[in-house]
This record gives structure tokens, C-alpha cells and sequence, in this order.
């Protein structure tokens, strides 16, 4: 068994009970104790878990970061993906936008474009694509989804906002998640945020998923889309030396370096 096949089949069982034991690992994988110990080795490597007496434990999910600073964040690579997303689409399609640094990148691109329906709950896109130095008519016919809001989140988030987008059938779904790996699909730190994200693919014909390079490999709290209902996958130019690229490629549909 290849290595990086061990280490998919072990990620998931961390997953699932948070601490694992070097005995467990032995025995569902088959392998030698020495073989083990470098896989655990390997994992806490990649910032994955952390090694303990007799076995690993899972780091605590990744929190997301306050939004000024996931803006300045790889904003070279996000733009790329924000620009190759563009690409896979086409006048006359209604989207799904949700909230986030590389969503609203995606919402400045569009304005390059006309005749789209957009559906957000992110205030920041909603203003990029309405943005206009004079009152000629709007490129996009802009939807801004209702609901609650708080301090510093600058989307509508809550019952009503998820409510709202079951109203819509869209084309495509183009959301930025925390997280996206191989085994567990795409995944949230806040409940609010992936229960917004798991309506908008519920409601969507294609799921296109954006993630910079950082974010491959990476569980957080909430899945909100399993790997199967993922059509596109679409990350930046440092993707295919990522450790998990290669699970990705072979799992997901499809999968675009920007």
C-alpha cells in the first residue's frame, strides 16, 4: 500500500475518533510498527495531528481568519483561481455566491462578464458587483440574500438566509471553503457559514469549488459537501506539489490549477 494511501485511511480514522492508537493503525491498515511510526511521523509533518504515547491525536480544526486578513492573504494565487473560475462560465447562468476573501475576488472578475443572475449573502460581493461611477444599468441582475448579520462578518447568515436560497435553483455553486480533502469533501469552521454553503450546492446543478493551496488536505468543523458531490475543483499554481493533489485529482471530478 502506497504511502500516501495509508495516510488518506488514517487521516480518516482521526477523523472520525479524534485519537488513534499505534495498535489501531497496525491493525486496519495491516502494516509493520516501524511502517506506523513514519505515517504518524509524516502526518504531524503536515500539521495534521500530533504524536502522543502510543499513538496521535487530531490538532483542533482550523479557525478562519479575520476576514481583513484573509484578504491580504495569497490575494496573487486567489485572484488566478478568481479568474479561471470566470472562465468556466457563461452569459445567461444564475450562481450562488457565498461569503469569503476569494468570493469576492470572483465577484470583481465578473464585471468582466454580462448577463448573469447572482445570488449572495456576502455584502462585499454584492458591492463589487454593483460598484459604478455612473447610473448605467447593471451588468448582473444582483441578489442579496436577507437574514441576520453580526459584528465583523459582513454576510447574512441564520434560518432566514437558508430559507431564502431554497427558493433559487441555480447553475453552479462557486464557494470558498476552509477545508477541502479527499475523504471528507468540503468543510466549514462556523455552523452558520456551512449551513449557507451546504443549501447553495443543494440548490445548484454544479458545485465549483475555489481553494488556494493552503486550504488542500484540511478538514475543519463542519462538511458540508461530500468529494462526490463536488464537480471542480479549481486551486492555484502551487496545487499539484501539494501533498494531498494527488488524492484530490484521483477523488474529485474534475481539477484546474489556475
Amino acid at each position: 500500500m502506497l504511502q500516501e494511501t495509508r495516510l488518506h485511511r488514517i487521516r480518516s480514522l482521526i477523523s472520525t475518533h479524534h485519537q488513534v492508537s499505534t495498535e489501531r493503525i497496525i491493525k486496519e491498515l495491516g502494516v509493520s510498527r516501524e511502517t506506523a511510526r513514519r505515517d504518524i511521523i509524516a502526518l504531524e509533518q503536515q500539521g495534521v495531528a500530533r504524536r502522543v504515547h502510543g499513538g496521535i491525536v487530531a490538532i483542533e480544526a482550523p479557525a478562519e481568519l479575520p476576514l481583513p486578513l484573509r484578504y491580504a492573504a495569497q490575494e496573487k494565487e486567489k485572484r488566478a483561481i478568481a479568474r479561471c473560475a470566470v472562465a468556466q462560465l457563461h452569459a445567461g447562468q444564475t450562481l450562488f455566491l457565498d461569503s469569503g476573501s476569494t468570493t469576492t475576488l470572483l465577484a470583481q472578475e465578473l464585471r468582466t462578464m454580462s448577463g448573469l443572475t447572482i445570488i449572495t449573502n456576502s455584502l462585499q460581493a454584492a458591492l463589487a458587483l454593483t460598484a459604478s461611477e455612473n447610473d448605467s444599468q447593471l451588468s448582473h441582475d444582483v441578489i442579496l440574500l436577507g437574514g441576520s448579520m453580526s459584528a465583523g462578518t459582513q454576510q447574512t447568515q441564520g434560518g432566514n438566509t437558508v430559507n431564502e436560497i431554497h427558493r433559487y435553483q441555480a447553475d453552479v455553486a462557486l464557494l470558498s471553503p476552509v477545508g477541502v480533502d479527499a475523504t471528507n469533501g468540503a468543510s466549514s469552521f462556523s455552523p452558520a457559514e456551512a449551513a449557507i454553503a451546504a443549501a447553495m450546492a443543494h440548490q445548484a446543478r454544479q458545485l465549483i469549488l475555489l481553494a488556494d493551496s493552503s486550504k488542500l488536505g484540511i478538514t475543519s468543523r463542519y462538511c458540508y459537501a461530500r468529494p462526490a458531490d463536488i464537480q471542480l475543483l479549481i486551486s492555484d499554481s502551487q496545487a499539484s506539489q501539494h501533498p494531498a493533489w494527488s488524492a484530490l485529482t484521483r477523488q474529485l471530478d474534475q481539477v484546474i490549477v489556475a
